[in-house]
């Protein structure tokens, strides 16, 4: 049972690093950036969440952590592929140099796309979780991932710099972009607790994830406004400056920071009326929109 967030960011920090290559006579430069970016900061927030989910469904969350350590190795490869001059050209991520900066271009892109194979990896070698959930949870991170996911959210967010989009379409943006990987989390962590996707509860902690992960995203657009470089470990204001389309752009300041909201407490009543309320779940909720850790 979690009954301590640090304890457990403390297991995930752990577990990371042993499912981390370190010797390699092939490629230790690609080996280092890979630890320098999974290891170099983070809320954890991804891993957490399958963790918690799983305990929601009444499993055990430690037989969950592969799964987890699997998420923060896609979302580590992300931000490694977000930082390169070709995407966002962000040289500062959690407060260091972007792994681009810190290894070259040519091993930052070797780096995120060892890290997108390892998180397929630990999830195939995982103990404890039946081979038919093991298929499923591959293909949930799979498309979350890809196309259908956060590559192709990303792919819409670079076509539509420069142009206005709607409500709706931002949305659709984010929820692949951003919210694709937090939905499939706690998507994943159910499946570890051997979870019917049939069941109403599979279902509405999906739809849980999907009000969280946009909540979330509405509160990287508004902290980009709001804080400095130094707060954000990353550079501030550059959604203005590659002309991105956010929601304090369309909506203004306070009613995006009322969305967000919104989106939270939508969240949780959610959870009380299925009966997946746990007091983890809530209060990791809670940290991403009010970023309280």
């Amino acid at each position: 049972m979690i009954s301590d967030l640090s304890a457990l960011q403390l297991q995930i920090e752990a577990s990371l690093q042993q499912h981390l290559p370190t010797k390699s006579q092939i490629a230790q430069p690609m080996l280092d950036a890979m630890s320098y970016a999974v290891m170099g900061g983070g809320k954890r927030l991804r891993p957490m969440l399958v963790c918690a989910s799983c305990e929601a469904f009444g499993g055990d969350y430690e037989t969950a952590m592969p799964a987890a350590c699997a998420f923060e190795f896609i979302h580590a490869y992300s931000l490694i592929h977000d930082d390169l001059p070709a995407m966002d050209d962000d040289a500062l991520r959690h407060g260091k140099p972007s792994t681009h900066i810190a290894f070259g271009e040519a091993n930052a892109i070797l780096a995120g796309d060892s890290l997108h194979s390892l998180a397929f990896q630990a999830i195939s070698e995982a103990q404890g979780i039946s081979a038919t959930n093991k298929l499923t949870i591959i293909s949930l991170l799979s498309k979350a991932a890809g196309w259908p996911g956060m590559s192709g959210g990303q792919c819409l967010d670079i076509a539509a710099e420069g142009k206005v989009l709607e409500l709706p379409e931002l949305e659709m943006l984010h929820a692949a972009k951003t919210g694709a990987l937090i939905k499939s989390a706690l998507e994943v962590g159910a499946l570890c607790a051997g979870a019917d996707i049939q069941s109403e509860a599979y279902s509405a902690i999906g739809e849980f994830g999907a009000k969280i992960g946009l909540a979330f995203q509405v509160v990287d657009d508004i902290l980009d406004v709001t804080e400095t470089s130094d707060m954000l470990g990353k550079p501030a204001g550059s959604d203005e400056d590659l002309n991105k389309n956010t929601f304090p752009r369309l909506l203004g300041l306070d009613p995006s920071k009322q969305k967000a909201e919104d989106l939270l407490q939508e969240a949780l009543a959610l959870l009380k009326q299925t009966g997946l309320h746990t007091s983890l779940l809530a209060t990791l909720a809670n940290g991403a929109v009010h970023r309280t850790f």
